[in-house]
């Protein structure tokens, strides 16, 4: 039954991508920026809905008063599936993600991306790229205010796995003297990278209290890594039990064999 609905529910999910951006998403190209903001969010609260109702996977955000009511801000969350990078969206009014070059040149979607002023990065590029998006990323938080989505991580990483946080964030942080909002989560769990199962149950997570601006870059850098993990770890641990209830723990093997290692 859980291989029979995840297949279901990624034929259905594409499906419904598809049909969002062919005839809705292209017409909005001619509208302002936020018109196709609001269809991004609509989209992304079908995307929930048919995660929910076909896969049985429902979701908890907790510390929505933890966002800073206005103003600009870094947003800096745990990466461990696809699955965050649309709920934000529907959470923060006004994202901006950093997101590789790549995804700008797929036909549609890419066209979405630069639309929604998206800020591509050359991975290959290092210091050159990172001054080119620290200039856009001024530009979109202190004059328009907006929110900047964030994986400190660079790219996701499976539950339990050790941290490995990038120092970029760091840097935008120390130049846009602007306060990080830290997200933990579990979704890695239900929703696990590189892989087509979705399994049933409520993924969760949680804003924590922002950062303030000003903190050294090497203290921030460690505050961050600390409060995101510590998060997650703890969101990790309902998220096993439950799924543990159900037969479903997708680490009890792997923790089954460290302790046989040991």
């Amino acid at each position: 039954m859980l291989v029979l609905r995840s297949l279901l529910f990624n034929v259905l999910f594409y499906a419904n991508l598809s049909i969002w951006l062919v005839f809705i998403a292209l017409p909005s190209l001619l509208l302002p920026k936020r018109a196709l903001l609001a269809i991004a969010v609509a989209w992304a609260h079908s995307s929930l809905w048919l995660m929910k109702v076909v896969a049985g996977t429902d979701y908890e955000v907790t510390g929505r008063e933890n966002i800073p009511a206005t103003g600009g801000m870094i947003v800096a969350a745990k990466h461990q599936s696809f699955w965050e990078t649309f709920v934000l969206v529907t959470i923060f009014r006004d994202p901006v993600f950093i997101l590789k070059r790549e995804l700008t040149w797929i036909p549609l979607f890419g066209w979405c991306l630069m639309k929604l002023r998206m800020i591509p990065v050359d991975r290959g590029g290092k210091a050159r790229a990172l001054a080119q998006v620290t200039r856009r990323a001024k530009t979109e938080l202190r004059d328009k205010g907006r929110q900047l989505l964030i994986f400190p991580e660079g790219t996701r990483r499976p539950p339990g796995a050790p941290p490995a946080y990038k120092f970029g964030v760091a840097h935008i942080y120390g130049e846009l003297g602007l306060p990080c909002v830290p997200v933990g989560l579990n979704s890695g769990l239900y929703w696990p990278r590189r892989k087509f199962l979705r399994r049933p149950g409520t993924i969760r997570l949680e804003i924590l209290p922002p950062i303030a601006s000003g903190l050294d870059k090497a203290a921030f850098h460690a505050e961050l890594q600390e409060r995101i993990e510590t998060s997650s770890d703890r969101l990790l641990a309902v998220g096993r039990a439950e799924l543990a209830a159900r037969g479903l723990d997708p680490m009890a093997n792997t923790a089954d064999r460290l302790r046989q290692q040991g």
